[in-house]
């Protein structure tokens, strides 16, 4: 179980994101310990595990301002991710245990492979597909044998869209049977990039894994453009719905 302290910033952290607080609004212990019916013990611990995060920022007296995220700051967000995760293939394609590896990307390959056969784009099998994504980029970070790769995309994971192996959909296009088939096309076109990639890895290839991981990691950072250019007014909001893990109103994208 997570700590009183970890909870709770959780809880303020989604507040922020979301727009609960407004931008430069001062927190204080006190407001924070009474809203969320706890000791000032725990609000002092989230609030520096936020101000760690960058979403407040200490005052020079007592109390935070907060700092919430803006749309460009997920944009550039977004490209350090895709340059760790394409370091990450590279030196796990380096690594002389490599092959211990190996089997679970494999499996998390064929797994998607069967879900997106099965051509159903349900809710449920919408899941066990971002569910064995996030395996399959996970799996790298965790295993490329430099353990800073990961932890610093753990550190920008809380925001939209940069949650290790994250997928959206549009639940307008999945309303047509084209739509459907569109997405299931993008899904198999996601899928191929996976299996090069671990065929770059298993034959020690550095700089091919590093490359295709590098372009499949940026595609996000592309869906963003032209969410951008689709509506000038692109909030936050918008990108926790494209993030989310049901299906949203969004232009279906995958990782």
């Amino acid at each position: 179980m997570e700590s009183i302290d970890t909870e709770l910033a959780a809880q303020i952290r989604n507040d922020i994101i979301l727009g609960t607080y407004n931008e430069e609004e001062r927190l204080s212990e006190a407001r924070l310990s009474d809203k969320h019916n706890v000791s000032r013990t725990p609000v002092r611990l989230a609030l520096r595990m936020l101000e760690h995060e960058g979403l407040i920022r200490r005052s020079q007296g007592r109390g935070y301002y907060v700092n919430a995220p803006k749309v460009a700051d997920i944009f550039q967000a977004v490209q350090v991710r895709g340059h760790l995760e394409s370091l990450a293939a590279r030196l796990m394609a380096q690594s002389p245990g490599r092959h211990n590896i190996l089997p679970n990307l494999e499996n998390a390959i064929d797994e998607i492979d069967k879900l997106v056969n099965a051509g159903k784009m349900d809710d449920a099998s919408l899941r066990l597909m971002q569910k064995q994504n996030a395996y399959f980029h996970k799996t790298i970070l965790q295993n490329c044998g430099n353990e800073y790769v990961g932890f610093t995309c753990s550190r920008i994971s809380h925001l939209p869209m940069l949650e290790a192996g994250s997928m959206v959909f549009d639940q307008q296009v999945l309303s047509t049977q084209e739509g459907i088939e569109r997405s299931l096309f993008r899904l198999r076109l996601g899928n191929s990039q996976h299996k090069v990639i671990f065929e770059a890895i298993q034959s020690g290839d550095a700089v091919r894994a590093e490359g295709v991981m590098r372009e499949h990691s940026n595609t996000m950072v592309e869906y963003i453009k032209v969410f951008e250019k689709r509506n000038d007014e692109l909030t936050i909001k918008d990108l926790i719905g494209y993030s989310g893990l049901s299906v949203t109103s969004a232009q279906e994208t995958t990782e």
